[in-house]
């Protein structure tokens, strides 16, 4: 079976959740941007949770599908048709041979997640079908989808597959707020700028930049961060934000010139010599995925252990509406 493009959307790609063991040596984990959007696609439709999905920022493409399958769409609000007629999200649906899914226009969040019974399979690169752009690897062809693409789909006949009508309630699905709330852990470059500094960080509120991608999610409409005075060390550049090289965790806030935050997601970079101000904690990045540009956005100072609290509490979630789905 395939599944034909006939028109690609926005920015478009084939991810599932990614191909980590390879960051240290420059190739980033990938995957779906909303870890729990794409799990829970993938579980609608009868998939394994790691089988590859589409991910579609802002707009969502036309498919036209070659046989009959199950699909769901997970994620941002971005409502599905078939043929015309409006489908709900979180919810699987059917499809025959022949029919076309379209999108209308986005409701709410910024990336979907279009799951098909049998999964999109595209070969395995590195341990996974996800799409790194930057690296020509992955997904199809390496790159975004664009009209006349033809995807193939996995079987879906095996037991589960393909059953039409699983939804998930609303109180199961995703995290969002207006204002968000961005939970972040400072981190060992903290002391580079000043106490005052520190606190008006914590204090405004900042807004998504229309620059915010798979790379890293840039904000501004913050006070510019005053760095402490120090003599440049050997081999890091003359911008105050310079460090010499370190390594970038996943979540990871630089702030080049103390101006603009950048916090790193999926695709980021491995390292380099901006100085990291903290990170912002796992279970908010999915939260990052779906925020749209000028959406407004505070950080939060927290601590280890109400990090590693809040990713307990993101697993329990998940693992609720992994058990709904599978009653």
């Amino acid at each position: 079976m395939a599944v034909k493009v006939i028109s690609p959307g926005l920015a478009t790609s084939v991810q599932d959740l990614g191909r980590p063991g390879y960051y240290h040596v420059g190739i980033p984990e990938g995957g779906g941007m909303d870890r729990f959007a794409t799990r829970i696609a993938n579980l609608l439709v009868g998939n394994d949770p790691n089988a590859a999905v589409l991910e579609a920022t802002f707009m969502g493409p036309e498919l036209e599908f070659e046989a009959a399958a199950t699909v769901a769409v997970t994620g941002g609000e971005l409502p599905p048709k078939v043929n015309g007629d409006e489908r709900p999200t979180w919810e699987s649906f059917p499809v025959k041979a022949g029919d076309r899914l379209s999108f209308g226009y986005l409701k709410g969040g910024a990336r979907a997640y279009i799951a098909v019974s049998g999964g999109i399979d595209v070969p395995v690169v590195l341990g996974s079908r996800s799409t790194y752009v930057l690296g020509t690897l992955g997904g199809f062809e390496g790159r975004v989808l664009k009209a006349g693409d033809v995807l193939p789909v996995g079987d879906g006949s095996h037991a589960g597959a393909g059953v039409a009508g699983r939804s998930l309630p609303p109180e199961l699905r995703g995290i969002g707020a207006s204002p968000a709330e961005l939970r972040m852990l400072p981190g060992i470059y903290w002391h580079r700028i000043t106490e005052a500094a520190g606190k008006r960080f914590f204090e405004d509120t900042w807004k998504v930049a229309p620059e915010a991608d798979r790379i890293g999610y840039r904000f501004r409409g913050g006070t510019p961060l005053d760095f402490m005075p120090r003599e440049q060390p050997f081999g890091a550049g003359s911008d105050p934000s310079n460090i010499v090289d370190a390594c970038y965790p996943y979540g990871s806030v630089q702030v080049p010139s103390g101006t603009e935050p950048i916090v790193l997601h999926r695709d980021a970079v491995s390292g380099g010599g901006y100085m990291m101000l903290g990170v912002v904690i796992s279970a908010d990045m999915d939260r990052i995925a779906q925020m749209q540009p000028h959406m407004p956005a505070r950080f939060v100072p927290v601590t280890l252990k109400q990090a590693l609290s809040a990713r307990a509490d993101r697993r329990a979630a998940l693992s609720r509406a992994e058990e709904y789905l599978s009653a």
